[in-house]
């Protein structure tokens, strides 16, 4: 009977490789739970940074070609015209604060969502303040360094906005 020896190296070689593709083909673990805990902890510091009134790290939150969708206005799908949404948000007649009350990450953990309730208080020119209670629904996209991002932010209220007093 004729036996073939295989050199060692070609084994191992191939056990490497078998054992490469069996590694492969495994699920990534899944850290969804982790990934919407840390979404629900973002979102919080994010309603925290815009209490503060600051409009430049409120809009670090977004990625570079994020949309801001408010109620009753037109898409922001520009830095300044997302800008130019906050702006009135932030200003020092203004206070604004949101709770998530849900957030959930796909499987394939670059991608997530988050929704809640937000409260915009504007006081007018005699500082009588008005009240607008929402909810909101951001997409968020995990960035190449790891970092979670928000990618769509809609917004609007539960209820339409009181109209402007009878002029006599």
């Amino acid at each position: 009977m004729f036996k073939l020896k295989a050199p060692a190296t070609l084994v191992f070689g191939a056990a490497l490789s078998f054992l490469s593709l069996v590694g492969c083909n495994q699920a990534a673990p899944d850290n969804r739970e982790v990934d919407a805990k840390a979404l629900k902890e973002l979102d919080a510091q994010w309603s925290k940074t815009a209490g503060s009134k600051d409009l430049d790290a409120t809009l670090a939150f977004y990625t570079d070609d994020a949309m801001v969708l408010p109620g009753d206005a037109p898409v922001a799908g520009t830095r300044q015209m997302i800008r130019e949404v906050w702006a009135p948000m932030l200003a020092l007649n203004a206070s604004v604060s949101w709770q998530v009350n849900d957030a959930e990450v796909a499987r394939s953990g670059d991608v997530g969502y988050a929704r809640g309730v937000y409260q915009l208080v504007m006081k007018d020119a005699a500082g009588v303040p008005a009240t607008e209670q929402g909810k909101f629904l951001e997409v968020w996209k995990k960035q190449p360094d790891g970092k979670w991002k928000c990618a769509i932010d809609s917004f609007s209220a539960d209820a339409p906005p009181p109209l402007a007093p009878a002029k006599k």
